[in-house]
């Protein structure tokens, strides 16, 4: 019999495939039609210390390579959120992860510990928004010390629940904030976030967004995320989870094959539907067969044999 199911830093997961966060929101409901449609778990839309209203429109587009988003991080804030997380905790029956951003380690500290009193099986800590410069000055992604510094405040706070760093694929070496982060008491690794682009209206001789610069997602970035696991792997002894353009099956065992021990899929639900998940938990378990894996453990990876 195959064996889909991880064991993500100690949270049990019945098949590799999770929710990213930035997609779904807060919602139980909206969570839960994702675990009805095969996640294996879900992650919160990141959540700030207050409510924030995000950029100005256009904050979205699809172009031929992939999708372009500054929304801007907008959010109720973690007192306007508390509740909906309790509730969408008590509802999945998968594990569900917690994200969060902020300024300033005294309020990624002062999230963290409201986020963890929730029940979440676990906590993202988003380094590394593209799209927020103006408003949060340098991703702390980017700057290895500030990484250490701000990983190790937060587990302070939340002890043994598991804290999963969200890293940056546009650090020239994003194994030296990786290294920071594991020495700094992460329990794993996300990886990657969108990468900034900007994509001009050649007829309006101006960029589409308003905010002019974008996070870019789906099938464009997925080379960059792979070598960012595949790096990173070398270099971490924690769990990562890879993330960035998986739509497919075939997607997904890439990132596993690099050495990731999940899948975040987040555009993948724009190109194929909210059973992407089912999908993509199909084809590897279809390739699983083909190939003669027994477990997604023994795949994971491969490639660097």
């Amino acid at each position: 019999m195959l064996d889909l199911s991880i064991n993500l830093a100690g949270i049990p997961l019945k098949n590799p495939t999770i929710l990213a966060s930035g997609i779904m929101g807060v919602s139980s409901a909206s969570l839960r039609f994702c675990e009805e449609n095969g996640a294996g778990a879900v992650t919160l839309k990141s959540i700030g210390s207050v409510e924030r209203s995000g950029h100005a429109n256009p904050t979205v587009i699809v172009w031929e390579k992939g999708i372009q988003n500054a929304v801007g991080l907008s959010n109720p804030g973690i007192d306007g959120s508390i509740e909906k997380i309790e509730k969408a905790v008590k509802t999945l029956s998968i594990p569900l992860i917690g994200s969060m951003f902020a300024d300033t380690i005294k309020n990624f500290k002062t999230i963290a510990l409201k986020m963890a009193e929730t029940g979440v099986a676990g906590i993202e800590v988003n380094l590394s928004c593209p799209n927020t410069e103006d408003d949060f000055g340098k991703m702390f992604a980017l700057d290895p010390k500030m990484t250490e510094d701000l990983i190790k405040a937060v587990k302070g706070e939340v002890g043994d629940l598991p804290i999963f760093a969200k890293l940056s694929g546009e650090h020239s070496d994003i194994t030296e904030v990786g290294k920071a982060a594991e020495a700094a008491g992460a329990d794993g690794i996300t990886a990657i976030n969108t990468m900034s682009g900007i994509v001009i209206d050649i007829y309006q001789k101006r960029p589409i967004l308003k905010n002019i610069v974008g996070g870019i997602s789906g099938p464009a970035i997925r080379p960059f995320g792979v070598r960012a696991v595949w790096n990173l792997f070398q270099a971490v002894k924690i769990p990562i989870i890879g993330t960035g353009g998986i739509n497919t099956g075939e997607d997904a065992i890439e990132y596993i094959m690099a050495g990731a021990t999940a899948v975040g899929i987040g555009s993948g639900i724009y190109y194929r539907g909210i059973d992407t998940f089912k999908k993509v938990t199909d084809e590897i378990t279809m390739f699983m067969k083909e190939e003669g894996y027994k477990s997604v453990e023994e795949m994971k990876g491969i490639a660097h044999l």
